[in-house]
C-alpha cells in the first residue's frame, strides 16, 4: 500500500499576499533570511515596528488542535494555558498535521495560516498583548519574511476568515 502525499495547501505566500491585497487588508511584507526560532530573529525584528510573535501549534489529549499566537517575549505555561482555554493536556502537533491543517512547516507557523484551515479544525488562541498591539507581525506562511498588519487590518483579516480568537492574558497566568 502506498501512502498518498498530503495535498498542497490552497494558499502559499504569494496567494496570501494577493488575497490580502484583493480584500483591501493593508499590510507590509519584509523579506529576510529564514528564522526558525524567536531568538534567531531578534536582530531582524529590531528594525521592524510592532509586536513580534511566537506561534505554537498544539494538540490536546482529545485530538483537538490549537494555534496559540503570542508576543515573542510571552511566557506560555502549557499546563496553565490548557485550563484557561478549555483543553486537556497540550503537546506540540506534528509536522504532518501542521501541513494538513495550516499548510505550513515547522518554523513558519503563523496566525496567517488560518487561511488554509478551511475545515476549521484549529482553535485560534491569541495573547491579549497582541490583541491590544498597534501593529502585529507574522510570517506570511514562510519564515523568510514578516508581514506587518495594524490592528484594524489584523481584525479585518480575522473577520474575512470568520475566525474569532480566544483572547488570553498569558501574563496573568504566570
Amino acid at each position: 500500500m502506498t501512502t498518498q502525499p498530503a495535498p498542497t495547501p490552497a494558499f502559499d505566500r504569494d496567494r496570501l499576499i494577493a488575497w490580502l491585497a484583493e480584500n483591501g487588508v493593508t499590510h507590509a511584507t519584509h523579506d529576510h533570511p529564514a528564522v526558525f526560532r524567536v531568538e534567531e530573529g531578534l536582530d531582524l525584528k529590531a528594525d521592524l515596528p510592532g509586536a513580534h510573535t511566537k506561534n505554537l501549534f498544539l494538540k490536546d489529549h482529545k485530538g483537538r488542535l490549537w494555534l496559540i499566537s503570542a508576543r515573542q517575549d510571552t511566557v506560555i505555561d502549557l499546563k496553565r494555558a490548557a485550563g484557561v482555554i478549555g483543553s486537556g493536556r497540550l503537546s506540540f502537533g506534528n509536522e504532518t498535521l501542521m501541513w494538513e491543517t495550516l499548510g505550513v512547516r515547522p518554523g513558519s507557523v503563523t496566525a496567517l495560516a488560518l487561511i488554509n484551515d478551511i475545515d476549521r479544525r484549529v482553535t485560534f488562541v491569541l495573547d491579549q498583548r497582541l490583541w491590544d498591539a498597534d501593529i502585529v507581525n507574522f510570517h506570511p506562511l514562510t519564515n523568510t519574511a514578516t508581514t506587518a498588519l495594524d490592528q484594524a487590518a489584523f481584525r479585518q483579516m480575522l473577520a474575512l476568515l470568520e475566525r474569532e480568537p480566544v483572547v488570553v492574558d498569558f501574563g496573568a497566568l504566570t
